[in-house]
């Protein structure tokens, strides 16, 4: 039986880095919302910035990209909260088991922007999104910076497990 290994500080630190992350991206994500519809949009529902982006008022009761938000149910932001809170439970567990910097930093961008649309939720009922970009008469869903984050998170996983080595077989 092999000894057991004792956690490296290297391991405490990408985790470390991750949660620290996480508290940055809510911050920003926070911050920005505050700004945008205390300041910039005050009572206007959308201002024009370029030709392909706006700034827009949009209180999004579904999931990221207003996936499901057509759909209505009792206590709806707070199911949906709970839920948000478990994975990013499961996700923090996760972050202190990998040895991936790189996926220490990417499960910190989708904790930290969850988190950020979970307080929206518990807050206001539905999580405030403002970014609309715009082409052709086609429109993005709006979005946030937390959206944002958990896209980048998402897109980082999926390249950290699609080009890491495999484990060298045991002999």
């Amino acid at each position: 039986m092999p000894p057991k290994t004792i956690p490296l500080i290297s391991d405490t630190r990408r985790a470390q880095a991750g949660l620290v992350l996480a508290v940055e991206v809510v911050v920003i994500d926070l911050l920005s919302k505050w700004a945008v519809f205390t300041f910039v949009l005050n009572d206007a529902v959308t201002k024009t910035i370029t030709p392909f982006f706006n700034l827009v008022i949009v209180w999004n009761r579904g999931v990221t990209f207003g996936l499901l938000g057509d759909v209505t149910i009792q206590h709806q932001a707070y199911i949906l909260s709970g839920v948000g809170l478990l994975v990013v439970v499961a996700l923090g567990v996760w972050l202190f088991k990998t040895s991936s910097a790189l996926q220490a930093l990417a499960l910190g961008l989708v904790m930290g922007g969850a988190l950020g649309n979970i307080y929206d939720r518990i807050i206001y009922g539905a999580v405030r999104d403002f970014l609309d970009f715009h082409a052709f008469g086609y429109h993005w869903p709006a979005f946030n910076f937390a959206d944002s984050a958990i896209v980048m998170g998402a897109l980082l996983l999926a390249y950290q497990s699609l080009t890491q080595k495999p484990p060298p077989a045991p002999r």
